[in-house]
């Protein structure tokens, strides 16, 4: 079986501050909270790969911020109304404008606390049914070329497909979308957000790993150490972690 999504990981200079910033702009809960990572889940949803939305999981890095970040995510809301009362809440708790060059665009472009850039995206049919993330966003240059082994990774189809950008999605369930975007700006340095899948429970870890390295995956050393999980790039050098079967 294809390994499934599971997080996204986010670095930061403070986790459970930024853990806390998430948890309340997405109605979530804090799940697990230690020294070195802190997780924000959606309570009582499917995981990511089951038909959810994915985790947020924030861990303690202390490497400045380099330009755009290449992963992003995007907030859904329900109507214009929805729309308007989100960009509020989220600015009274600490976000801000961001300007990444988008001009008239049907969404909002924000950052963080941290300055990580997220979209609150206008009513769209393609969202409306999904999870508050709506979609995580993964910058590259080809997305076409991509899809295939963002394909093998999640074993989600390709369920959209229009200029600069292919987007991939559970083929029954109104999950999260992982969207495949067109950039022209190079990657700089290991990217601040990361996606990690999962094998499942019965699944092989090392065959698995293999089986992506086969679809175009190469190992990495990112000083991660002795740990239970490998680091692989994708095709493009976008970093993720196979962490083990569950």
């Amino acid at each position: 079986m294809p390994t499934r999504l599971d997080s996204v990981v986010v670095d930061a200079d403070d986790p459970s501050a930024l853990a806390a910033f998430w948890a309340d702009a997405l109605g979530w809960t804090v799940t697990f909270e230690a020294p070195d990572e802190v997780a924000v889940e959606a309570e009582g949803a499917p995981r990511w790969g089951e038909g959810g939305p994915p985790a947020l999981v924030f861990g303690p890095v202390g490497d400045p911020k380099i330009g755009k970040n290449r992963v992003h995510l995007d907030l859904g809301s329900k109507d214009m109304e929805d729309h308007r009362g989100l960009v509020g809440r989220l600015l009274d708790r600490g976000a801000r404008p961001a300007d990444i060059g988008q001009g008239d665009v049907p969404w909002v472009v924000l950052a963080d606390p941290e300055d990580n850039e997220f979209c609150v995206l206008q009513p769209r049919n393609e969202y409306r049914d999904g999870p508050a993330v709506a979609a995580v966003v993964l910058d590259c240059a080809d997305p076409v070329g991509l899809a295939p082994f963002w394909s093998d990774a999640t074993g989600w189809p390709v369920l959209a497909r229009r200029e600069g950008l292919v987007g991939l999605r559970h083929p029954t369930a109104p999950a999260t979308w992982l969207e495949l975007l067109s950039v022209v700006e190079p990657k700089r340095g290991k990217n601040r957000l990361h996606i990690d899948v999962a094998p499942y429970p019965a699944d092989d870890h090392a065959a698995e790993v293999g089986r992506l390295e086969r679809a175009g995956a190469r190992r990495i050393d990112i000083g991660q150490g002795d740990v239970t999980w490998v680091v692989l790039s994708d095709p493009e050098g976008n970093e993720l972690c196979v962490l083990s079967p569950r």
